[in-house]
């Protein structure tokens, strides 16, 4: 079966929080990329809210057609709100306010009572759960633990490499991580700085059931246009 791809649409909320104005619409552009042929949208509500807002996270709970994944800190504030929304999945994702984005994986051996409590109300909720963690066997043992029922590898070492010699032992990783995760009967997804160019790689472990694409599709879609830029990152993924 074909990937699926998620369309993370806070890179257009960024444009908009820059001006503080009503547009662009990161509702409107999931609207576009959802027709295009997106399997769902992706939005991170942080807690100093940068982008994405709540206005947002609750008007694509009423119009996202596909799976609508919320990424989030695990904090009691989103988690509040995540529970009223109730995403079709939490992607539960370290956060720090310095950051430009998301620097790597979370450390599942922090916070993990905050974690299990957090994945266990999930549950009760009828919502399922994902860990943004870096392709590393002992947090991918700890993501099972704890009762999470995906794993988001993080590529973006991957994505980063310059040469093929860089770029070949983070693949490795990524394939081995994605091979552990599926042994303990996790689902597998993996994100962070794929792009047009070093996509396919990824799209092609077997294990890996969703891509997380968010900057690259938005930067194409500022050239061509969100339609176009979608399906030209789905006919990759084919």
């Amino acid at each position: 079966m074909m990937v699926e791809l998620s369309v993370n649409v806070d890179h257009v909320a960024t444009v908009r929080q820059a001006r503080r104005i009503d547009e662009p619409d990161p509702v409107a552009a999931a609207a576009l990329a959802e027709l295009a042929g997106a399997d769902g949208i992706t939005v991170h509500l942080r807690e100093d809210r940068r982008h994405a807002q709540d206005r947002d996270v609750r008007l694509l709970r009423e119009t996202t057609r596909g799976e609508l994944n919320l990424e989030m800190a695990c904090t009691p504030e989103i988690i509040a709100i995540a529970h009223e929304v109730k995403p079709d999945l939490i992607t539960l994702v370290p956060e720090r306010r310095q950051e430009i984005t998301t620097e790597g994986g979370l450390n599942l051996r922090r916070g993990r009572k905050a974690l299990a409590r957090a994945i266990d109300g999930f549950r009760k909720a009828g919502i399922r759960t994902s860990f943004f963690i870096d392709p590393d066997e002992r947090q991918i043992q700890l993501a099972a633990k704890l009762g999470s029922d995906f794993v988001e590898l993080h590529t973006g070492e991957y994505a980063e490499a310059r040469t093929q010699e860089e770029r070949e032992p983070q693949y490795r990783r990524l394939c081995d991580g994605a091979a552990a995760a599926a042994a303990l009967g996790l689902g597998v997804h993996a994100g962070h700085g794929l792009n047009y160019r070093n996509v396919r790689p990824v799209a092609a472990i077997p294990e890996v059931e969703g891509l997380y694409i968010g900057h690259s599709i938005v930067g194409r879609a500022v050239l061509v246009g969100m339609d176009r830029a979608v399906r030209e990152m789905k006919a990759l993924l084919a």
